[in-house]
């Protein structure tokens, strides 16, 4: 599935389970968690397209509300984080 520079998923998967060559399995979880950080940024602005708000996305992460937003309030694409009306 990736290109002949890139390996597939699996194969980095793979690689970060392997103990037989520390090196080689800590640039493969390095990998991995770009690749998971950059998913869920995707899945977090999908989730807001469709109306779920910080709650219901942190649930369905297993996070806080306030983690959530922490984390994705200011990287989601414009428009998409819902804003917040402080009651006085």
């Amino acid at each position: 599935m990736g290109s002949s520079n890139t390996p597939a998923p699996d194969q980095v998967a793979s690689a970060a389970a392997d103990t037989a060559d520390p090196a080689a399995g800590l640039r493969a979880v390095a990998a991995l968690r770009r690749l998971t950080e950059s998913l869920e940024l995707a899945q977090v602005e999908a989730a807001l397209r469709v109306g779920m708000g910080w709650t219901e996305i942190a649930t369905h992460l297993g996070v806080t509300r306030q983690a959530v937003h922490k984390k994705y309030a200011k990287r989601v694409e414009p428009g998409l984080a819902p804003i917040r009306r402080r009651s006085r």
